[in-house]
């Protein structure tokens, strides 16, 4: 230890000692510099950095070997022979990247200590090499054990170095493995030096082939300065270009760049996108991988195809733009992939034309391809089959049982259709539960007879009502173009006239438009529009019919019964337009209507009669009906116990609890509520039992056959007889004869209606009331054989 603190001392300059000591810091930092670039590439770049490092530390060792040689005074002139001196620089750098390399296996055990040990013995080789390039007049004698040692420190020192890099982050991971391999050079190499001795031998004769130290030195500083440099200026242009590179390769655009129209570049999204290698690509046109290319126009972007090396097609959209690259002008065409956005737009057109439930084509796609069909069939003279479908007691299943077994329900019906139509018929879903099918081929009209078959089959087989309590049927209207008609409009209006037809004559069955039916439906249409004008146009008017008391003989209130003279029609009966109104929801309206104009003529009259109103059941739909007639009394000033409604029992039938909570809120107004046509219908005990009627209509359907028919006797003897123990007074309407008269007063009810006490007439309170006898009362009624009179109409 002495021995190489006096070599240091009394051989050498300190000066270039310390110059030594700085350029090989410099060259460790380098190398470490370019080994830490190493650790972040891939396995294809690790190798060319690890190379790069290699040489900056090879070349730092050798340069801070002459430099120390340079400082050495041995007592001697010292020259170096050029060929060893060449080589000493060949083993630095080679022993160097060997050493790194070995320390880059990671995965192998102790690959710290093994680098360590190569790079020591990189070292020591360069140095006893370097030391035999040394021309003088002198012998050289080692000290093999002070040079083992020597070496073995270095290998301890590296190992130590190589450890640190490998274990430590950020600075200090380059100081202090860059301070460390330092040490270990300098510690090798006078550990080497102090173990030498200068023998002086002048009969040994100097070559001619030397390099004087001043040259040395001067080729040594400039050349460790210069590939020093050189290798931290390549770092850090690399480093530059690569994060560059990065961040051209991280685009989502694949980019190729055009010299001459020719392809030079493409980064690695064009390469993946495109399975084309640079090396395939290189040299070539845009054209070849791009079909339909244009002239390239700056920001404009254009769609394309691009050929993929698997031969398949994706669309692209490309942008032209210019740059310098490589110090000349070049194009780069931006090529972005718009697989995902077509996938989207086809989405997008498939759920707008499509219904989402069953996937089925929708009502717009279904306007498209009727339209189609029909123009097909008009250039090739052939026909055209539309089926409108309904599903029946569907709506209560979906009530019941949830919009979730609805659903199902609407899947399963998609499917069954789908397996009985054929390949070239287009199902549709319109909405709800409807749906329809435009069969275009076949001879008509036995094919759509075929289909229209199968379908009730496939749902008899497929849809048990009798079993499944969420099984629905089917109804089918049919229209055949040309027959039924020329436009998809018109042939999609008359197979809903047939569909109507079916569901008003039994349901689950199929029927084809007729010219009947279409008269109907014209009809049926032009009522509904007339209707809607009605009030405006003063067309509708009241009609009173009296109401008297069975065993007085007198008036006891009227029936508001509504009129309408319909221009070109005359006098239009209820029966006729009061359904049309209740299907198009204008009853609202009329109701109201005349609720207010029998509420006003009844504040007029100086007796307090009762007056009769008719409420459809779509009236009792609406939340705000006891509303409505609570403002018509205020307006009218009517006493609430005047005014009785009269209802049927199909009111109850489409939301009892709601028709029932209503019904007691317009008995808290005291408004008195009336069972109209009882015995017919939906006629139940059960609704006499919930609400406490005020009165019970007997329907006139039996008073006309009382003569004749003694069943329809017995059910008037047993309304009448349930109203009495229930303590409902019985009304029977229709009286039209003195023997139906005579039969209900012998019956026991309360009050008559008819044509024979009273047919409707204007208002009353617009006519002055008069006398009239009243035939006598029969024998045994209980009424004293003497004249009664009545308020009636003139």
């Amino acid at each position: 230890m002495f021995s190489v603190i006096a070599c240091i001392r009394d051989n050498h300059d300190w000066r270039l000692v310390i110059v030594a000591a700085v350029v090989c810091l410099v060259g460790a930092m380098a190398a470490m510099l370019l080994y830490s670039r190493a650790q972040e590439c891939d396995a294809g770049q690790r190798k060319l950095w690890i190379g790069a490092s290699g040489f900056a530390f090879g070349t730092g060792v050798w340069a801070t070997h002459f430099i120390a040689m340079l400082a050495y005074d041995g007592g001697t002139p010292i020259s170096y022979a050029l060929d060893l001196t060449l080589l000493s620089f060949f083993l630095s750098v080679g022993g160097s990247w060997v050493a790194i390399l070995a320390a880059s296996q990671r995965e192998a055990r102790f690959s710290s200590t093994r680098g360590g040990a190569l790079m020591a013995l990189g070292i020591a080789s360069m140095h006893l090499t370097g030391m035999q390039a040394i021309e003088t007049q002198a012998v050289i004698l080692y000290d093999s054990a002070m040079t083992l040692t020597a070496v073995v420190a270095g290998m301890l020192l590296s190992s130590a170095a190589f450890h640190l890099f490998f274990n430590l982050k950020g600075m200090r991971r380059l100081l202090s493995a860059s301070l460390v391999f330092v040490l270990a050079i300098c510690t090798l190499h006078f550990m080497s030096m102090g173990s030498i001795t200068l023998v002086p031998d002048p009969g040994k004769a100097v070559p001619t082939l030397v390099l004087d130290t001043r040259v040395l030195a001067a080729i040594v500083v400039v050349a460790a300065t210069a590939l020093i440099l050189v290798a931290l200026a390549v770092v850090f242009v690399q480093s530059h270009l690569t994060d560059l590179r990065g961040l051209a390769n991280a685009s989502q655009e694949g980019l190729l760049i055009l010299r001459e129209g020719r392809i030079i570049d493409v980064n690695e999204r064009f390469q993946a996108l495109s399975g084309w290698k640079l090396a395939d690509l290189s040299g070539k046109a845009p054209s070849d991988v791009l079909t339909a290319i244009q002239a390239p126009r700056e920001n404009r972007p254009g769609e394309t195809l691009l050929n993929t090396r698997t031969g398949r097609e994706i669309a692209v959209d490309v942008n032209s733009s210019r740059i310098v690259y490589r110090g000349r002008d070049c194009e780069v065409l931006a090529v972005r992939d718009l697989t995902e956005r077509k996938q989207a737009e086809e989405m997008i057109e498939h759920l707008a034309h499509h219904d989402v439930l069953t996937d089925l084509p929708n009502r717009s796609l279904f306007d498209t391809r009727i339209r189609q069909a029909l123009q097909v069939a008009e250039r090739k003279n052939t026909e055209v089959a539309l089926f409108c479908l309904d599903l029946d007691r569907f709506k209560a299943v979906n009530d019941i049982f949830g919009h979730a077994e609805g659903d199902r329900i609407l899947r399963k019906v998609a499917a069954i259709l789908r397996r009985v139509a054929g390949e070239s018929d287009t199902i549709a879903r319109l909405g709800g539960d409807e749906f329809a099918i435009i069969q275009s081929d076949g001879q008509q009209p036995a094919s759509a007879q075929k289909l229209a078959a199968d379908i009730i089959d496939e749902f008899a087989a497929e849809m048990d009502t009798a079993r499944d309590p969420t099984a629905v049927g089917v109804s089918l209207g049919i229209a055949l173009y040309p027959r039924d008609g020329s436009t998809a409009e018109e042939l999609c209006n008359n197979a809903d006239t047939a569909l109507y037809r079916v569901k008003h004559d039994g349901r689950g069955r199929a029927c084809f438009f007729d010219a009947e039916m279409d008269e109907a439906a014209r009809n049926r249409r032009q009522i509904e529009s007339d209707l809607r004008h009605a009030i405006i146009r003063n067309q509708l008017h009241v009609s009173y019919q009296p109401i008297l008391n069975a065993q007085s003989v007198e008036i006891s209130g009227y029936e508001a019964l509504m009129r309408w003279h319909r221009p070109g029609h005359g006098l239009t009966e209820p029966d006729i337009f009061i359904p049309v109104a209740e299907e198009s929801g204008s009853i609202v309206q009329l109701g109201e209507w005349i609720l207010q104009q029998a509420c006003r003529e009844a504040a007029r009259w100086p007796q307090p009669l009762t007056i009769a109103v008719n409420v459809s059941p779509v009236q009792f739909m609406l939340p705000n009906l006891c509303e409505r007639v609570e403002a018509v009394l205020d307006e009218t000033g009517l006493a609430p116990d005047r005014l009785e409604l009269e209802i049927t029992e199909a009111a109850l039938i489409r939301d009892r609890d709601r028709v029932m909570a209503t019904l007691q809120r317009l008995r808290k107004l005291g408004v008195h509520i009336v069972m109209d046509d009882f015995g017919t219908g939906y006629s139940s005990l059960s609704n006499l039992r919930s609400f406490p009627f005020d009165k019970i209509k007997v329907d006139r359907s039996f008073t006309g056959v009382l003569e004749h028919d003694a069943a329809a006797r017995s059910i008037v003897r047993a309304i009448i007889g349930l109203g009495h123990s229930l303590g409902m007074p019985v009304v029977t309407e229709g009286v039209e004869t003195e023997m139906q008269r005579r039969i209900v007063v012998e019956e026991g009810c309360a009050q008559v209606q008819g044509l024979l006490l009273g047919k409707p007439d204007i208002e009353p309170s617009m006519k002055p009331a008069v006398r009239k006898n009243v035939p006598a009362a029969p024998a045994g009624t209980g009424i004293p054989p003497r004249r009664r009179t009545r308020l009636v109409s003139e």
